[in-house]
């Protein structure tokens, strides 16, 4: 039973959700059962194999139906990036979600994205999301609730750019974004080895973003992924982070949002220290003179 504000079930607006998977074969299931069980039926489902070698892509090709999915087999993986606008520059949707497949969607996600767009001229739309362990075990919301599951976090909307620019405050696998705001940004720059700082910064210079005071996704905290790689001992991703920092350097413009990459820069010489990525620090520090 689909809830919500829509009322012209002939017109729905098509939905791209596509799945990313990288040596995720204990998850990858989950992920794709999570898509089939949304209540909004209008989803065009696209699964891109990164080069899997654990057996995930025997596993994809038995949960999906051929028929309705669209499977991208990349033999040898070439990063997150690159896999997504494969799996993006295929799509048809006029929305759009990257899951990762270790991730899963609550059954009312994409119907409460569809009508929180159309209450709002935001790009981007984001929730909240239940983090859980490995086994599935629930390990907190991302925002800050009250033992009534209100919400104390207060949660930045609109034109956040500024903010966006000072921290990380969004939980990648919250987001839905309309296919204008990819079509602008070209897909994910393939160049980076992470795609979150870099997609929030570009995206949120031109379109503004949008809360959903939801729990709507659960994202699984899993000790090899990508985000936790992020800090480690002379880990590449700093390398994008800088790369993100030189591009807000020509993006802004204002004292404002100078003074938000100057606290940006310095945070992240404090991580280079503590990740002992020394020839990283005067390129930050350059950005702040």
């Amino acid at each position: 039973m689909v809830r919500g504000d829509i009322t012209d079930m002939n017109q729905l607006p098509l939905v791209s959700i596509i799945c990313l998977c990288h040596n995720q074969k204990q998850f990858v299931a989950e992920a794709i059962n999570s898509v089939k069980k949304q209540s909004y039926p209008n989803i065009e489902l696209i699964v891109v194999d990164d080069g899997s070698t654990d057996g995930s892509k025997e596993e994809i090709e038995k949960t999906i139906d051929s028929k309705t999915t669209l499977y991208i087999n990349i033999p040898k993986p070439v990063g997150n990036c690159i896999a997504f606008n494969r799996g993006f520059f295929q799509s048809s949707g006029k929305y759009i979600i990257d899951l990762a497949a270790d991730d899963c969607l609550l059954p009312e996600r994409v119907l409460v994205g569809i009508n929180a767009f159309l209450r709002t001229d935001a790009g981007v739309t984001f929730c909240d999301v239940l983090e859980i362990d490995e086994d599935g075990n629930n390990k907190g919301t991302h925002y800050a609730r009250d033992r009534n599951d209100k919400l104390i976090d207060t949660v930045p909307d609109g034109e956040i750019y500024i903010e966006l620019i000072k921290k990380y405050f969004i939980s990648p696998p919250s987001m839905m974004i309309k296919r204008e705001v990819f079509e602008e940004l070209n897909g994910y720059d393939e160049s980076l080895s992470y795609e979150d700082f870099d997609f929030w910064i570009r995206s949120s210079r031109k379109f503004r973003y949008a809360f959903t005071d939801e729990i709507l996704v659960r994202k699984r905290i899993v000790s090899n992924s990508l985000s936790t790689k992020q800090f480690v001992k002379k880990s590449i991703h700093q390398m994008t982070t800088l790369k993100v920092c030189q591009k807000i350097k020509h993006l802004n413009k204002s004292k404002e949002e100078n003074r938000a990459l100057k606290q940006r820069c310095l945070y992240e010489i404090k991580q280079c220290i503590k990740l002992r990525h020394w020839s990283l620090i005067p390129n930050f520090w350059s950005l702040i003179q």
